[in-house]
């Protein structure tokens, strides 16, 4: 792993988050109008109009996307400003994620935390989680970013 992130943030960004968006590209595909009716706790699983369908798997092909961009970007630079500049984008998205669901669910279902279904806790909780995890990252609350290993030259 050539990530320069300190170990905790390390661990969420470059394992525990490309498993989880990854895993969440599969309930669009394998059940759509459940993944559907399950974006506002409490809505009947209905049959979905061609639009939500095209919809709701356009967006389990954004979260494997998601996945595959953490993996190569993260993987695969060394460079400081590369990584602080792709977690300021995901901590903007983040907000946002969270801003957009809550505005869609409606404030009082946004509070209701008991009845957060698992979607839910993934589109509230989980990106909370990691907007917090980004936001201690950027204020260096982890460590410095750790030195990447010298590349050796002399086998080219």
């Amino acid at each position: 792993m050539t990530s320069i992130l300190p170990p905790f943030p390390r661990f969420v960004m470059c394992i525990f988050e490309p498993i989880a968006t990854a895993a969440g590209f599969t309930l669009p595909f394998l059940a759509t109008e459940l993944f559907a009716a399950e974006q506002i706790p409490g809505s009947p699983v209905e049959v979905i109009s061609d639009n939500t369908r095209m919809l709701a798997l356009q967006l389990g092909n954004i979260y494997l996307l998601l996945a595959m961009v953490a993996v190569a970007v993260l993987y695969s630079t060394t460079e400081p400003k590369v990584v602080r500049n792709y977690v300021i984008a995901l901590w903007l998205a983040d907000i946002g994620h969270i801003a957009t669901t809550g505005y869609g669910m409606g404030y009082d279902k946004f509070i209701d935390f008991a009845n957060y279904n698992p979607t839910t806790w993934g589109n509230v909780g989980i990106t909370a989680f990691l907007c917090a995890t980004r936001t201690a990252y950027l204020l260096g609350l982890f460590g410095p970013d750790r030195k990447p290993l010298p590349i050796d030259k002399k086998g080219k």
